[in-house]
Parts: C-alpha cells; structure tokens; sequence
C-alpha cells in the first residue's frame, strides 16, 4: 500500500473518513505538518509550532524534503495534509515537486462534500477558527484542489480518487475509501 495522501478543504471531514476507513487496519496516521514541527524541534530550528512561520524558506523547504523522507519510511501510512493552502495572494500547493517526489504515494484521496454542507460545519463548529469563505469561495478550493491532485497524480504515478462525505452519511464514505486502502 505505500503512502496514501489524504486531503480536503478544512471542515469537509478528512481526518474523520480516512480514520474510519483504516480501523482495524495495520496503518499508521500522520499529519505532514506535525512531522515537520517534530523535525524542526527535534534538530533545534524551534521550540513550538508557532515559530514555524518564523523559518526562512530555505528552512521550510529543507524540512518538508525530510518530513516526505521520514513519513515514505513508514511503511503503510495515511497522510493527512493539505492538497493547496489558500492565501490572500492565492492558492499555494501543498505538496510541492520536491514533496511529492518524496512521498511517492500511490494514492491521492481527495474528500469533498457540498459547499453548503462545508459551509454549516465550519459555522457549527465554535472550536476552530477557520476562514468565513463564502459557498462559491468554498466550491473554487474544492475545484483548485481537483486540479492540483491530478497534477501531483502526474509527478508520482498515483491514483486520485474522489470521496464524498455528506452530512449523515459517513458510512458511505468510508466505503467509497475503503477499496483504496487494499
């Protein structure tokens, strides 16, 4: 199974899919970020995550090179990450050439759900602060993020696959995601 990629747009239920959709299976669940804070800590770069945004580019780059190395070692492992990170300048790939080449997934599942639906979960969920995007601004990520799979699709060889998980219907999504942790 290698290395599986998992991503969404925030609040459409990624983590809760893909960790329904493994239970019971040998296989490991990392966050991309949190390998890299643990890195950066670990070779004394920062002493928490909010000093992350503090590194120069160089050092970002440099420890997402050895964060996608150390998570391709794992063996079996469901990466949860961000498919592209939207900014005030634009969108920003979350998985550069550099990253992706690394990793080398053999799979990219891309989870989705209504813009409206995104739309009611960030807004009934007072836990996070997440971005107030509008339905139309929510739909335009869900599209970038299509678009920039099937890129990284090109540059590893892996599969893309498309799971939707609508409100109520967790199972039905998990069975969409099933058949690509085989």
């Amino acid at each position: 199974m290698g290395v599986i990629v998992v991503t969404g747009i925030p609040g459409v239920g990624k983590t809760t899919v893909m960790k329904s959709a493994a239970k019971g299976m040998d296989i490991k669940f990392v966050t991309f970020g949190t390998v890299m804070v643990d890195i950066a800590q670990e070779t004394g770069l920062v002493k928490n995550r909010d000093e992350m945004r503090k590194l120069t580019l160089e050092q970002q780059k440099d420890l997402q090179i050895k964060a996608a190395e150390k998570i391709a070692s794992m063996g079996n492992v469901i990466l949860d990450t961000h498919c592209t990170v939207k900014t005030p300048k634009g969108y920003m790939p979350g998985l550069p050439e550099w990253v992706i080449k690394k990793l080398n997934p053999t799979a990219i599942v891309v989870v989705e759900a209504d813009p409206e639906e995104i739309y009611n979960r960030r807004a009934g969920d007072p836990s996070r602060s997440r971005d107030p995007d509008t339905k139309e601004q929510i739909d335009e990520h869900q599209m970038v993020n299509r678009a920039a799979a099937m890129a990284y699709a090109a540059l590893s060889g892996a599969t893309v696959k498309i799971v939707f998980n609508h409100d109520n219907a967790i199972d039905a999504a998990v069975k969409q995601a099933a058949p690509v942790l085989k």
